[in-house]
C-alpha cells in the first residue's frame, strides 16, 4: 500500500513539474494537451486543476508520515537477467551500511553482503546518490507483512531486506546512466509490450504499454527536476533541456504520463474502503492519526469527486478472454 500511494505522489509531482516547465522550452506545444485524456474520463485541464488544488498538496503531506515514508527494499541482489557490476558514474550512488544503533532492535538482521571498510569511504565527500537509511526507532511496531502475488520477490523475507526513508532518498539523478540503464528499459518494453504484425494491440496490452511509458516519463522528469548540475560544487537543480529532450518533446510520452496518473487515481478511489480502514500503525500515534486523516481527505475530497468522479473506466477491460489475459498481464508485472 505504501508503494501504491508513493507512486501516486510521484506522478502527481511529475505532472506538476511537466505543467510548469512546458512553457519554458516548448510553449507552442502547450496547446496540444486539451480535451479528454485518451482512454480516460477526464480532460487535461481538469487533471491539472485537481492536481494543483487537491492531490499534490495532500500527497506531499501524506508521504511525510512514518507509515508512508519508510520503505522496505532488497538492496543487495544479483541481476538475474545479465551480468551487471551495478557501478554508477558517481562513486556516491553506492550504498553504505548504517551503524547498528540507527536500526530498531526488531530489524537488526544480518546483511549477507556487508560492505568492506574500503567501501565505507563512499560516504565521504559528495553526498549525491547515497542511500540515507536513518530510521525512527518508534517506527514499524505492529506491522504485518504479506507477500504480493503480483511481484517476483518474496517481500516477507527479512533476512535480505532493509528499510529506507524515502524523504531522505528522493527520486532524482544518481549517476546510473549509459548502456546498463538503457538495457533495463529496452528489456521492459521489448518483453512486455509485444508488437503484432497487423499493428493492432488489444486494449489491455495497450493500457499496459501506456502505464510503462507513463512511469518511464515520470522517472525521467524526476531525474531532470533534481539533477546534479555541477558535481564539483554539489549544485543541484532543474535540467530543463534534459526534461524537454526525454519527455516534453514527445507528445505521446506526456499523454501517457497523464494516463498513468488517471489510472492510479482510479485505483486509489476504487480501494477507498480498504485505504480508509487500514491500520496506520507505525508506533507514532500522532503521526498515524495524521496519516489516516490525510488519507480520508484524499479519498473523499468533494472537489476531486465533483471534477473527476470516474478517472478511468476499467469496465471496458477484460472483455472476451478475461481470466487468461489477466494471468498473462500478471506475468508481465512479475517480469518487470
Amino acid at each position: 500500500m505504501g508503494a501504491f500511494v508513493v507512486l501516486m505522489a510521484a506522478i502527481a509531482v511529475t505532472s506538476n513539474h511537466a505543467q510548469n516547465h512546458k512553457s519554458c522550452l516548448c510553449s507552442q506545444d502547450a496547446r496540444k494537451y486539451t480535451g479528454i485524456v485518451e482512454d480516460c474520463c477526464c480532460d487535461y485541464e481538469t487533471v491539472d486543476s485537481v492536481n494543483g488544488a487537491v492531490l499534490h498538496p495532500l500527497l506531499q503531506e501524506l508521504v511525510k508520515t512514518p507509515f508512508f515514508r519508510y520503505y522496505k527494499v532488497k538492496l543487495w541482489c544479483d541481476c538475474p537477467f545479465w551480468p551487471d557490476d551495478g557501478m554508477c558514474k558517481l562513486r556516491d550512488c553506492s550504498v553504505c551500511e548504517c551503524p547498528d544503533n540507527e536500526f530498531p532492535e526488531l530489524f537488526k538482521k544480518p546483511i549477507k553482503n556487508s560492505l568492506s571498510s574500503d567501501d565505507l569511504k563512499c560516504q565521504e565527500g559528495k553526498p549525491q546518490g547515497t542511500v540515507d537509511r536513518t530510521l525512527d526507532s518508534k517506527a514499524f511496531r505492529g506491522w504485518i507483512e504479506v507477500d504480493n502475488p503480483w511481484t517476483e520477490d518474496d517481500e516477507t523475507d527479512n533476512s535480505e531486506m532493509t528499510y529506507v526513508n524515502l524523504q531522505l532518498n528522493p527520486e532524482r539523478y544518481t549517476g546510473y546512466t549509459g548502456p546498463s540503464a538503457r538495457r533495463i528499459w529496452d528489456a521492459i518494453y521489448s518483453e512486455n509490450c509485444p508488437k503484432y504484425t497487423s499493428g493492432q494491440v488489444c486494449k489491455e496490452k495497450r493500457v499496459l504499454y501506456k502505464l510503462i511509458s507513463g512511469l518511464h516519463s515520470s522517472i525521467s522528469i524526476h531525474i531532470a527536476s533534481d539533477y546534479l548540475l555541477d558535481e564539483a560544487n554539489n549544485l543541484w537543480g532543474r535540467n530543463l533541456e534534459l526534461m524537454h529532450d526525454r519527455v516534453l518533446r514527445y507528445p505521446d510520452r506526456v499523454k501517457n504520463l497523464y494516463f498513468t496518473f488517471m489510472f492510479v487515481l482510479r485505483a486509489v478511489t476504487k480501494a477507498a474502503n480498504y485505504l480508509e480502514q487500514a491500520e496506520y500503525d507505525s508506533g507514532n500515534h500522532v503521526e498515524d492519526l495524521k496519516a489516516q486523516s490525510l488519507m480520508k481527505q484524499l479519498l473523499y475530497n468533494p472537489k476531486l469527486q465533483a471534477a473527476c468522479p470516474l478517472p478511468f473506466d476499467e469496465a471496458k477491460l477484460w472483455q472476451g478472454r478475461g481470466p487468461e489475459l489477466k494471468l498473462e498481464i500478471q506475468k508481465n508485472f512479475k517480469n518487470i
